[in-house]
């Protein structure tokens, strides 16, 4: 069975994760802009060095806070990157729930922005909201 799920139903998906975070995160993230994209494209599958557009679910690009210093200012929004196509190809395959992954993916890319260890992100992610 393959999951199909329009481009903004994912994208609310997207928007309850993030509203779904603990107050202190969600406070806590400036300068951030989440995108949700069909699939990453070829240059960037180049630079994960990823064979297919299915193993990158998410990706986040930029300047994590603990590296940031007085330099930062002026910089252009930190983007995370939710490729709907990939998350939905791997919820068919391993039966999770959209929803489920879509948070996972999201949790794990905002740890990035964070500089958070894999650890730590788990610990968000095991947080209800």
């Amino acid at each position: 069975m393959q999951i199909h799920m329009p481009m903004d139903q994912f994208q609310y998906l997207a928007e309850k994760a993030m509203a779904s975070l603990p107050e202190k995160f969600r406070d806590a993230i400036e300068n951030v802009v989440i995108c949700i994209e069909e699939e990453p494209d070829t240059d960037t599958l180049e630079a994960m060095r990823a064979e297919s557009s299915n193993e990158l679910l998410g990706l986040y690009q930029g300047w994590p806070l603990p590296e940031r210093g007085i330099s930062y200012a002026g910089h252009l929004p930190d983007t995370i990157h939710l490729y709907r196509k990939p998350i939905l190809a791997f919820c068919d395959e391993t039966g999770e729930l959209p929803e489920h992954c879509v948070r996972h993916v999201l949790i794990h890319e905002i740890g990035h922005y964070f500089g958070f260890s894999d650890e730590e992100m788990e610990a968000i992610e095991c947080q209800q909201p």
